[in-house]
């Protein structure tokens, strides 16, 4: 029997030419707040670069700051609105790519380390509703500012497909991604694509 073909597709510098959660901070509040922002949690920005402080902690630390307090139901909405302005730099080839997968009859997934509320939108828009990526903590209908998941990134993007795909005697696997955060998924493949920024 023939094997099925699993494609999977990171999602920021892989399906796009950018970092999306600069972007969507960027979009849900301004860039002069972005900025003020980035200078206030600066420490641990720092602290992370000198390999200091650990990537799922200061990831966390950047999205409490910004958005602590704020209603779900806003959230969702902005994440919505954000797809089309996600178009915009969307890297056309490897879109491309995905679309030839889906097209091939390919079970296509994206695994993302950003927030599935902004990355599920344009995914569905493209045709792919299997999506894993960093999910948020609410508590009474606001954002905590902390992830209920661990931060999808590095082995985490494996141990989120294996939860949902196990069998990997009984599939093909395609990697697409152009960080290190893929390189443990990459590993796991059959065949992994690295994509130049």
């Amino acid at each position: 029997m023939e094997k099925r073909q699993i494609s999977v597709f990171d999602f920021d510098g892989t399906l796009t030419t950018k970092d999306t959660l600069f972007e969507f901070i960027k979009f849900a509040k301004g860039t002069g707040a972005f900025w003020w922002g980035l200078f206030c949690v600066s420490p641990v920005l720092v602290a992370y670069v000198l390999r200091l402080y650990p990537n799922d902690k200061a990831k966390e630390r950047l999205f409490s700051h910004f958005f602590r307090g704020m209603s779900y139901d806003l959230f969702r909405h902005l994440g919505q609105e954000f797809a089309s302005r996600v178009e915009s730099f969307q890297r056309h080839d490897v879109v491309q790519t995905l679309r030839q997968c889906q097209t091939q009859g390919h079970q296509v997934y994206v695994i993302s380390a950003s927030i599935e509320e902004w990355v599920r939108p344009w995914c569905e828009q493209h045709g792919v509703t299997d999506v894993l990526a960093t999910r948020v903590e609410v508590n009474d209908g606001l954002l905590t500012g902390r992830f209920s998941t661990p931060n999808c990134y590095g082995q985490e993007k494996v141990n989120r497909l294996l939860a949902v795909e196990p069998d990997r005697q009984s599939y093909l696997l395609h990697a697409y991604g152009d960080s290190r955060g893929d390189r443990e998924l990459m590993s796991l493949a059959d065949k992994g694509v690295w994509i130049n920024k």
